[in-house]
């Protein structure tokens, strides 16, 4: 056997191991979109499951002709809400209002823990 029979064996063997991953990480996307999808009804989720179980490359395309532009809508509105609520979230918890810094302050300043240009610095910092 010489070199290059086997270079174009192993080729093939990484060229089908490449489409098979590809195939199985569009079946689960397919199959996450629907059981995602709030307004396909559990019937049609039903049919479409046992369309992708016995028919499987047949059943992700007509899956993906057929409601392709949706999938890719509802990821996206996923998406938003996601980085809507984690922006929510660090606001909520990385920020404060000036006023309550300007409070703070003014506690640590009344117990004797900062002077009194730490507390107009913080001030100034705060109302900047």
């Amino acid at each position: 056997m010489s070199f290059w029979e086997n270079f174009w064996d192993i080729f093939w063997w990484f060229f089908f191991v490449y489409a098979f991953v590809a195939f199985l990480w569009v079946l689960f996307a397919v199959i996450g979109d629907l059981f995602r999808d709030d307004k396909l009804s559990g019937w049609w989720k039903a049919l479409w499951i046992l369309f992708l179980a016995f028919v499987p490359f047949l059943g992700l395309l007509v899956y993906l002709i057929a409601r392709g532009k949706g999938m890719a809508e509802r990821s996206m509105d996923r998406a938003r809400a996601h980085r809507e609520a984690s922006d929510a979230y660090i606001r909520s918890v990385a920020t404060t209002s000036p006023s309550e810094e300007i409070t703070k302050a003014t506690a640590l300043r009344d117990s004797g823990t900062i002077s009194a240009d730490e507390f107009e610095r913080i001030k100034s910092k705060a109302l900047v």
